[in-house]
């Protein structure tokens, strides 16, 4: 026995469990029974464990955890200010110059930095990429085309509503569709994208310019062309009509690719966002959604670090490609998207400008967020109830209060 003592003492110490905080319950399988297991083929020695939180709850989840010391080693971040705000209150480690962070563009790590662009706090994962999907069977019926630009959008609705066929799938009920999947996903052709949205944070902008005004005007024209009852219309009720062939049109976002290929019988086609005229330059809303981070106060750091390096990889980012539907890798490996609708999706990288949705850096602080003020006007302007001209006004006073040294 004794021997058997000392052996056993002279063996390494266990690696430990890595626990990885999230919000994304929804991946909990892709994570159990993909990630994690080509992981520790890598790394046999490292247990990994996929802890998520319900999204609802997650930060105020997350805060808590961290403020008592019991929070996970990898912390799934959020894109921006919430992120920031761990790392500035000292829950995130510093990042620079770690492996498989050279496999980002700087494009690709803004939405996990300092303002200055200084430190990187987390390591980008994936982004969603916005349009509209349409019915392709439903299409082919009335003659019709994707459309490419603004009038030919309009053409389209129109015809689809003298054949009494249902346009669009979109209520706003919930009001953030109305932010996040039409007025942000449109919204880049008409303000140049990175241009206009980094004029707007320096000030050199305003959202009352034409070209804001512009996007809200496309947003109201839409409201001609909802479903009835579209202001009771949640966003279940809009995917179930669009899978339904209940109508025609569904303004989206690329993490409904996979809720619809289930769909017997569904055609599925997409297009990007019209263009305001043709030979206009084209851009789209290519959303940071997700990054991880490493708790600043983990006892397990060299096996986060060994895990952070291969979220970094092309493997990973191909399994998290493929494997979830949607979900596009922010790396620059070359990537073969295997779905057809995804693939059609991240082909529009190669010919559009790729942006972010306009308030999501900077012009979110303040309280109530630019996020909640922007849910608030373009439903109101969506269903009517506010005039596109009215809502920019509001909108730029949103933009002033938020500014730093103003009340």
């Amino acid at each position: 026995m004794p021997g058997v003592l000392m052996a056993a003492l002279l063996l390494p110490a266990s690696a430990g469990t890595l626990v990885i905080e999230s919000w994304r319950v929804d991946d909990k399988a892709l994570w159990e029974n993909v990630l994690l297991p080509a992981f520790a083929r890598h790394h046999p020695d490292v247990t990994v464990k996929f802890a998520p939180t319900a999204p609802t709850g997650y930060d105020a989840a997350l805060d808590a955890r961290l403020a008592r010391g019991t929070a996970g080693d990898l912390i799934a971040c959020r894109p921006f200010d919430l992120s920031l705000a761990l790392y500035r209150g000292g829950h995130l480690d510093r990042l620079n110059g770690k492996p498989g962070l050279q496999n980002f563009d700087q494009s690709s790590l803004v939405a996990w930095q300092t303002d200055d662009g200084k430190d990187t706090f987390c390591m980008p994962v994936a982004s969603v990429i916005h349009g509209f999907f349409y019915n392709k069977d439903i299409f082919r019926r009335h003659d019709l085309q994707p459309p490419r630009t603004v009038d030919d959008f309009f053409r389209v609705l129109d015809v689809l509503k003298k054949a009494g066929v249902t346009p669009l799938a979109l209520g706003t009920a919930e009001q953030w569709e109305s932010s996040q999947i039409v007025y942000t996903n449109i919204g880049p052709n008409f303000w140049r994208g990175e241009e206009g949205r980094k004029a707007l944070i320096a000030g050199r902008a305003k959202l009352t310019d034409q070209p804001f005004v512009d996007a809200l005007d496309f947003t109201a024209r839409l409201g001609r062309y909802l479903p009835a009852g579209a202001t009771k219309q949640t966003y279940a009720a809009s995917q179930a009509r669009f899978a339904s062939g209940g109508a025609a049109i569904y303004p989206a976002g690329s993490w409904d690719i996979a809720h619809f290929s289930r769909t017997p019988g569904l055609a599925l086609g997409v297009f990007p966002p019209p263009l305001p005229r043709e030979g206009h330059a084209c851009h789209i809303s290519d959303h940071m959604d997700l990054g991880l981070g490493v708790n600043r106060n983990s006892r397990n750091k060299e096996d986060a670090y060994k895990f952070m390096a291969w979220v970094g990889s092309q493997e990973f980012a191909d399994l998290y490609t493929n494997r979830l539907t949607g979900f596009f890798t922010l790396s620059h490996h070359l990537i073969a998207v295997r779905d057809p609708v995804a693939k059609q999706m991240a082909e529009w990288r190669k010919r559009c400008a790729s942006t972010i949705r306009v308030n999501a850096q900077v012009l979110n602080r303040g309280q109530p967020s630019m996020e909640v003020e922007l849910w608030a006007v373009t439903s109101q302007v969506l269903n009517g109830s506010l005039a596109p001209s009215d809502g920019a006004v509001r909108l730029q006073n949103r933009v002033e209060q938020g500014r730093p040294g103003q009340k």
